[in-house]
């Protein structure tokens, strides 16, 4: 442990951590679950990371889809996670003992609705995750919770053709609203949407859509995610008609602003045309319309998306109560390099990185929790910030230690924002008991402050053991910032 040299931490701030329904829940089949998006993911034994993140990118095809459902030969990870659905007490008091004052987690579309398309609600889920969240906030936690976290349900994806038909807008609003009614008096703060710009990043996780299901694939993906903001906006609208003191419904994103290469001109100018383009989720959610530049593109780019005269009126009334962030790693570009193509980046030459390549740069969250907070003067929720590492298990203790400097670097760049007066309300440390990785549908690739015993072919003891990171952790929160 060492001093913060940023210790502005406020009283009342949430320490949190933070997890999906997806990469943690498990119960595949159990009360009238079917299939999501994260469930047809198969862990491919023998690939490298880096091949694995390609595919990711690539996401999956129809086919790829329709064989999964039917698949006996691959292990599907994510069905089974670490069964938090059945062991969510035990762990959640666990994970109280660290003194975090919140829990963010997701409710699994595809549980509430299997389908996605029913008109009534699966009443066994309803019943299920109002435990959950009453034992979250029984063992002292605020509850943040997320609506979709890549739990669309299979269904939309085969039959509707995912976000792109304006069709499922209204099966996930009849969801949230459901959600709202049921738990909105228990759960202050909503997300809609996890990293909600994810869209050419993880475009089946994100949008539900395959890669080969439209003739543009460009066309679709940004008229899913304009269809998925449209969304937002109408469940914000409904969430307001409750009249529930304090609610707060939040959108969320994953950073994906850059640095330039360099002080060239032509390397600041595409710096400033890329996150330009990376603000365009939150300028809609937040300034109620699109940036010049993103319509630009589109026209440039001959993407044609609808957008009613009714949708964008809905988007300037229903601006979103708050951001939440995701930071893992900073970006940079290379006018040599890269073009004025969205998520076209370069590897910045001065940082290490994990095994997956993820970049370690703990400025890069000071930068952008400070870009977005000058930008929209709305309070920022820290959703994740992790790091995912290959722990070694050694006579039932783990010594990470890369972890506690990784996270307490990046706590104290949180305080150095706050100092310079960004509204930062709450830090989620991403994957405080270890799940399934998102990106790679591996155990091995791990987050937590809990050791969770199993490997990536689900093979293991389930028990759970507390890291070396547990205690300083629970250090930190004690101190609420003031020794990281």
């Amino acid at each position: 442990m060492r001093k913060n040299k940023y210790p502005y931490f406020k009283e009342g701030f949430l320490w949190a951590g933070a997890q999906a329904a997806s990469q943690a829940d498990g119960a595949y089949t159990q009360d009238g679950k079917k299939p999501n998006s994260s469930d047809v993911q198969p862990y491919l034994k023998g690939l490298s990371n880096m091949e694995i993140q390609h595919l990711e990118q690539e996401g999956m095809k129809i086919e790829q889809v329709k064989k999964a459902l039917l698949d006996t030969e691959h292990f599907y990870p994510k069905r089974h996670g670490i069964d938090f659905y059945n062991s969510y007490e035990k762990d959640l008091e666990m994970l109280a003992e660290t003194g975090m004052k919140a829990f963010r987690t997701s409710i699994d579309w595809s549980r509430v609705f299997p389908n996605g398309d029913e008109m009534l609600p699966n009443e066994a889920a309803l019943e299920h995750y109002e435990k959950m969240i009453d034992k979250i906030r029984e063992v002292g936690m605020e509850p943040i919770i997320t609506m979709l976290h890549y739990e669309m349900p299979i269904h939309l994806t085969l039959e509707y053709g995912g976000w792109t038909n304006k069709a499922v807008i209204e099966l996930f609003v009849r969801y949230g609203k459901v959600l709202l009614e049921r738990f909105g008096q228990k759960v202050k703060y909503w997300i809609v949407i996890n990293q909600i710009n994810m869209i050419q990043v993880e475009p089946f996780l994100s949008l539900g859509i395959c890669s080969n299901q439209y003739e543009n694939i460009e066309e679709a993906e940004y008229q899913a995610v304009h269809n998925q903001m449209v969304a937002s906006s109408m469940i914000q609208q409904y969430a307001k008609t409750l009249n529930i003191p304090n609610l707060q419904v939040g959108t969320m994103v994953a950073d994906g602003t850059a640095y330039p290469a360099s002080c060239k001109p032509d390397d600041v100018t595409l710096a400033l045309w890329h996150n330009r383009m990376q603000y365009l989720f939150t300028d809609v959610q937040f300034r109620g319309e699109y940036p010049q530049v993103a319509l630009n593109y589109f026209k440039e780019h001959d993407l044609k998306i609808n957008m009613t005269d009714e949708e964008l009126m809905l988007l300037r009334e229903n601006p979103m109560d708050y951001l939440a962030i995701s930071y893992y790693f900073s970006q940079m570009v290379d006018a040599d390099k890269n073009g004025y193509i969205p998520y076209d980046i370069t590897t910045n030459p001065y940082l290490e990185a994990n095994p997956w390549g993820w970049n370690i740069d703990s400025k890069g969250l000071y930068h952008t929790l400070s870009q977005y907070w000058d930008r929209y003067q709305k309070p920022i929720l820290i959703a994740e910030n992790g790091f995912g590492m290959y722990d070694e298990l050694v006579s039932g203790k783990v010594h990470d230690g890369y972890r506690s400097d990784y996270l307490g670097a990046h706590i104290e760049q949180v305080g150095r924002a706050i100092y310079d007066g960004a509204e930062v309300i709450a830090y989620c440390a991403w994957g405080p008991i270890d799940i399934v990785s998102c990106s790679s549908q591996q155990m091995s690739k791990r987050y937590g402050f809990i050791y969770v015993d199993i490997d990536d072919e689900g093979n293991g003891s389930r028990q759970r053991l507390k890291k070396d990171s547990f205690a300083w952790y629970q250090k930190v929160i004690e101190t609420n910032g003031a020794e990281i």
